[in-house]
């Protein structure tokens, strides 16, 4: 039957009516109305008729044909009066209509795919850096004997001088809360944090109460086994929750809608609690308070991001050097303890597991439950081994549920796109399941759109609780309550919806593409020189132009992103034709101000030197082969030989020995540590050095020649769409949808 979105009038009561089609839709009935005009001067030959021929008959003339033929039967009186000819005018306009309609939805869904791909694409690109950390370590111990068994130096401190109470916490330059927290913590201490964490300033705890819980925390996790057992046989029901990254509006959202944890109303919360928002250290101090207040009730699992080295590179360890100048470095130290003794999973009433990534073909709980994880402060380091022999097996395990990923096909395969982990199909999940006599698999570390999904025939859910994850508007969060015969109930939410009801659809999809393009330049910016030589080599006489399949072979070329650069050309280079492509004007948006200030908010030096010190140091304990704290010019050799070996580069070995060489600052024909790190550190400031010549001698050509102006009002829209206002969080200014299952 045709399901038309035409808005029709009747003659009686000349009210408007709608199908839901057109309720969904955002067209307006004055276009309706014109198109329907425009469609029925034509008659049922073709010919044009009279418009004059109209009438406000137009839309009885349509229901009356939808009775004859027995359509629409469910309406009461059968109108009359209709010619053949007026109703094939009005079937006509009401498809064309629809096909208008259709149309636009299509462009719609076609929008929201590509930026959903840009941010996905991004996020996972940028994993793939940390997770070649993990391949490096994984290929020395692999080739270089000495490095297996030898003692990471990173946490040389003993963990008991970290969690020891008599500690040397300092008062914070500027206003602290005047919020007393003592144990042990009860309701009215999380009632009192909720209060002062959402406000938008002045939030910051005093930094004794902040290692007051971190330290306490660390003490509880420690006695806890690998895998927590939860039960529904009192409370009769759970609640699980997924990434929450920093987003602290939408754990109070959790909270507000579904209450504080109690015997009668458990937790588990699944890893990911930090990093890519601004409020990660509130919600982790709230998360783990909530522990502490109800450890029957609440059940935290460790994710990937509970890891310094990612926290470095996503804006976890910067947001507490903000808020704790004078303290970060203790601070820090006490939440890598808390990191590593956070349980890997959980299992519900024996059916259900409840991990951050998900599985693989060689997943074993059995293995999992027997491994010491207190080594394991960071899982993209080496772990602390005390000299024993290092077990590549458990590593790979805690990493595979970490990091992993479903697919839809068959089988188990490594995730190229994350760079680390799996892609485990139906069959393995199916293996899984059955050699673990379990029902399903509940799993966060995706985001989705919905906030939730089903695959492999319902046995792997995918939960995500962090709404706006991306840009306002852009997913939905969800929280799922299991009853006692373990049937989920999806709860779909938007925290700050007032934000978005202020916006219309069109305003909230300008939204999201301004920060999918704003993400997009700025990890372009990353390859900006190696852009323009490669667009030169398609542009001999110096035009400025190429074509569109040459520019989208650069991009791809150049970046590795794997987008639509088709869909993409008249965002990134506005203002060019139809077949070919100024891409001047790309380079142009890379050097915008927008572009450039982006960048510059990014991960500073300071921020990659503390997240590679611990992994520098670690490579020059493998490469000291003899222990002596010295490296010297044959131990370089040895490495070096077996690097080249099993590790091929760009470089020669002549060329590494040369470099070698040059870290000897003092000449005394040996390597310290110092002397080690100093020059990696010298490195980067040439680097950086080279980066900020280079902006120098591009900001000087802009000055001579003026961007375009699609480029300046393209750049401009980007940073009007993308100014966030920060204001006290509202639990209760938020959407929420109960979807019951099928």
């Amino acid at each position: 039957m045709l399901r038309s979105c035409v808005c029709l009038r009747s003659e009686e009561d000349g009210k408007r009516r709608g199908s839901s089609v057109e309720d969904a839709s955002s067209c307006r009935s004055s276009e309706i109305e014109r198109v329907g005009a425009s469609m029925q001067t034509l008659g049922p030959s073709g010919q044009p008729q009279s418009v004059s021929a109209q009438t406000t008959t137009r839309a009885s003339s349509l229901l009356q044909l939808f009775q004859r033929k027995g359509w629409c039967k469910h309406f009461r009186k059968p109108l009359r009066g209709m010619s053949a000819s007026r109703a094939e005018k009005t079937i006509r306009a009401a498809i064309f209509i629809q096909k208008w309609y259709r149309r636009h939805q299509a462009r719609r869904e076609m929008e929201r795919r590509c930026n959903w791909q840009i941010f996905q694409n991004l996020e996972y690109a940028s994993e793939q850096d940390q997770a070649e950390l993990y391949k490096f370590f994984n290929d020395l111990i692999k080739h270089m004997p000495q490095a297996a068994g030898r003692k990471n130096q990173h946490h040389a401190e003993s963990n008991f001088s970290l969690l020891d109470e008599k500690d040397d916490i300092m008062d914070e330059l500027g206003d602290t809360v005047n919020a007393k927290i003592e144990l042990p913590i009860r309701k009215s201490h999380i009632d009192l944090l909720i209060d002062v964490f959402r406000k938008k300033r002045g939030n910051r705890l005093h930094p004794k109460y902040v290692a007051l819980i971190l330290r306490e925390a660390a003490k509880s996790l420690k006695q806890l086994p690998n895998i927590s057992m939860v039960s529904t046989a009192v409370s009769q029901q759970v609640t699980v929750c997924g990434d929450l990254h920093g987003k602290l509006d939408d754990l109070l959202v959790v909270l507000h809608k579904n209450g504080l944890p109690s015997s009668s109303n458990p937790y588990v919360f699944n890893g990911d609690f930090v990093d890519r928002g601004k409020r990660g250290l509130e919600v982790l101090l709230l998360l783990l308070s909530l522990y502490l207040a109800f450890p029957q009730a609440v059940f935290l699992n460790r994710g990937n991001h509970e890891d310094s080295v990612m926290n470095a590179r996503y804006g976890f360890i910067r947001e507490v050097e903000g808020k704790y100048p004078r303290n970060h470095k203790r601070l820090l130290s006490i939440i890598d303890e808390v990191y590593r003794w956070l349980p890997l999973g959980s299992v519900l009433n024996s059916r259900v597991l409840i991990v951050h990534g998900g599985i693989s073909d060689n997943t074993s709980l059995d293995l999992i439950k027997s491994i010491d994880r207190g080594k394991y402060v960071s899982i993209l380091r080496p772990p602390l081994t005390d000299g024993e022999p290092l077990d590549k097996t458990e590593w790979q395990q805690i990493f595979d549920i970490m990091w992993s990923d479903p697919q839809a096909v068959m089988g188990c395969v490594p995730n190229t796109l994350r760079g680390a982990g799996v892609w485990f199909g139906p069959d393995t999940t199916e293996n899984f399941l059955q050699r673990h006599r379990l029902s399903y698999v509940i799993r966060s570390h995706e985001c989705k759109p919905n906030g939730h999904e089903f695959m492999h025939d319902n046995k792997v859910i995918t939960i995500f609780s962090a709404s706006n994850y991306y840009a306002i508007g852009s997913n939905k969060g969800a929280y799922i309550r299991l009853n006692n015969q373990l049937m989920p109930h999806f709860v779909q939410y938007i925290s700050a919806a007032s934000q978005s009801k202020r916006l219309s659809f069109k305003q909230r999809m300008g939204m999201v593409e301004s920060s999918a393009l704003k993400e997009l330049a700025v990890k372009m910016r990353d390859y900006r020189d190696e852009l323009e030589d490669e667009f030169k080599k398609f542009d001999p006489d110096n035009t400025g132009c190429i074509t569109i399949t040459n520019w989208c072979y650069v991009m791809e070329k150049v970046t590795k992103l794997g987008l639509p650069w088709r869909l993409l050309r008249d965002k990134l280079a506005p203002g060019t034709d139809s077949h070919m492509v100024n891409y001047n004007t790309t380079l142009d948006l890379l050097d915008t101000d927008v572009i450039m200030e982006a960048e510059a908010d990014g991960t500073s030096v300071m921020d990659a030197l503390y997240a590679n010190k611990a992994s520098l140091v670690a490579i020059f304990n493998i490469i000291d082969a003899d222990n002596s704290g010295e490296i010297t010019l044959d131990e370089f050799e040895t490495a070096i030989d077996l690097l080249t070996a099993h590790m091929p580069g760009d470089y020669s070995k002549e060329e590494m020995l040369e470099k070698c060489r040059m870290m000897d600052l003092n000449g005394d024909g040996k390597v310290d540590l110092n002397e080690f790190l100093e020059a990696f550190r010298l490195s980067d400031v040439q680097r950086r050095q080279q980066q900020d010549e280079n902006i120098r001698r591009r900001s000087e050509v802009r000055s001579t020649t003026k961007p375009s102006d699609p480029v300046t009002e393209l750049a401009e829209r980007i940073h009007r769409n993308t100014v966030i206002v920060e204001t006290d969080i509202d639990p209760s200014d938020c959407e929420a949808k109960v979807i019951k299952p099928k």
